[in-house]
């Protein structure tokens, strides 16, 4: 591989992955992108794969009303962080573009998930592979379309272990089987995962969140930060993660978030519920799961709700992992769970205009986790890292796990699509300007 490139993009999760395809439609540029390790994968590897877009042709074929507009509406709603307003929209006007163009002409299988209600969301708005495969499916077509552009290099097991240049960006020094070497490029685009996996740094920025399971890769360490520190670069929201109030104890697997929907109620210790299961997202409950008797919770459904989520990535990691149980009926499930058999038949009955649940129950035990962290450097619409007075650092862009995300100052910000939603659509709208712009460089 040559010493220069037109563009180096750190990381081949999401965000790199996307950045790198929309580039290379520019066949003029040159573009590498380096990654630690494809064996360990990335965040977006592990997700359900859902794309959050509004106002997608899929919507409209279901009969689903929905905008741009409304989409970035629910996430400010939620997230209170009119500061990054514009990168909310910026990304919300790209997405239902960018799902199309998944399907259309990367022959993405696409679906709208008339299955995957959501806290917080106007309409139904995520979509899926058909047959849910997830994330893992997702990033392997993706990776497997950037291997056809004849101008893109993926170089794996070569970790980026500095930048070139501070107050101008030109390049970066990767490592490879222990022999650094410097590669210029007139773009350097920062697209890591974040630092969930880093204990000094999420001790540093996230010691609120107490000790979580951690459920994301083991690559999220974060790496940039300090790099950006030299560089003055400006960070916000960094004590803001992608929390998840779904995953089972003892197991580390995740259930369904749409389970809530189909009458799955929450129980504590106690025996009581504890919130409105329809109006919480998984990301908030792992807070209200951390406020409870020994940090944790029942979530108790039927075989209708089953039979509806089952088939979800995630649900079937749980069923092959053992992670639920079943009871015939409350005596049994009070037996299991140690829970006084009246308080379970209280519980259990379905709040005003909800399903009822029916025996046999399925059960499992919920406790708090991080997936990865949600704050990051500060960028502008184009992607462009900031500075402490407000410019950006020449050379230098950002997007996924490295960049500030879209989901505000805390955890409870985050809505269902959110991570997907900044990493693809920021690593979109980055690619795009690249490819435009050709070999002159911003």
């Amino acid at each position: 591989m040559s010493q220069h490139v037109d563009v180096a993009i750190i990381g081949a999760g999401a965000a790199g992955v996307m950045t790198a395809l929309k580039a290379s439609a520019n066949a003029d540029l040159t573009i590498a992108v380096f990654e630690k390790d494809l064996r360990e994968g990335a965040n977006a590897a592990i997700s359900s794969g859902s794309l959050a877009a509004g106002g997608t042709r899929f919507q409209r074929e279901a009969g689903i009303e929905d905008s741009p507009e409304q989409h970035a509406a629910d996430i400010l709603e939620h997230s209170r962080d009119e500061a990054h307003a514009d990168l909310v929209h910026a990304v919300c006007r790209v997405a239902p573009t960018m799902v199309e163009w998944l399907a259309d002409e990367l022959a993405y299988p696409i679906e709208i998930g008339l299955n995957l209600p959501r806290a917080g969301m106007a309409a139904i708005r995520l979509h899926s592979d058909v047959g849910r495969q997830g994330g893992v499916r997702l990033m392997r077509h993706l990776r497997d379309a950037l291997g056809e552009r004849d101008n893109v290099a993926l170089v794996d097991g070569a970790p980026v272990v500095d930048l070139i240049g501070v107050d101008h960006v030109t390049g970066v020094v990767i490592e490879q089987n222990g022999v650094r070497e410097e590669i210029r490029a007139d773009t350097v685009v920062l697209a890591g995962d974040g630092f969930a996996n880093n204990r000094e740094l999420f001790a540093r920025f996230c010691s609120e969140l107490g000790e979580p399971v951690y459920a994301g890769v083991s690559t999220s360490t974060g790496d940039a930060v300090p790099w950006l520190e030299e560089r003055r670069a400006v960070f916000a929201n960094m004590g803001s993660c992608l929390r998840h109030g779904l995953v089972v104890a003892d197991h580390g697997t995740r259930v369904s978030p749409s389970l809530q929907f189909y009458g799955a109620v929450w129980i504590n210790t106690d025996g009581e519920r504890f919130a409105d299961e329809e109006s919480i997202g998984y990301s908030p409950l792992a807070g209200v799961l951390f406020d409870q008797p020994g940090k944790r919770a029942l979530m108790v459904w039927d075989d209708e709700a089953m039979a509806i989520t089952q088939e979800s990535e995630l649900m079937r990691e749980s069923i092959a992992a053992g992670a639920f149980g079943r009871a015939r009926d409350v005596t049994e499930l009070a037996e299991r769970s140690r829970i006084d058999a009246k308080k379970l038949e209280t519980a259990l009955v379905a709040a005003p205009g909800r399903r009822q649940l029916s025996a046999p129950y399925h059960w499992a035990w919920l406790t708090h986790g991080v997936l990865t962290t949600q704050g990051g450097c500060e960028i502008d619409t184009l992607g462009r890292v900031l500075r402490d007075d407000g410019t950006p650092i020449p050379g230098l862009r950002a997007a996924g796990g490295t960049a500030v995300g879209i989901s505000g100052p805390n955890s409870d910000g985050y809505m269902s699509g959110n991570g997907l939603l900044a990493a693809f659509g920021m690593g979109w709208i980055i690619g795009d300007d690249l490819a435009a712009a050709g070999v002159r460089r911003a």
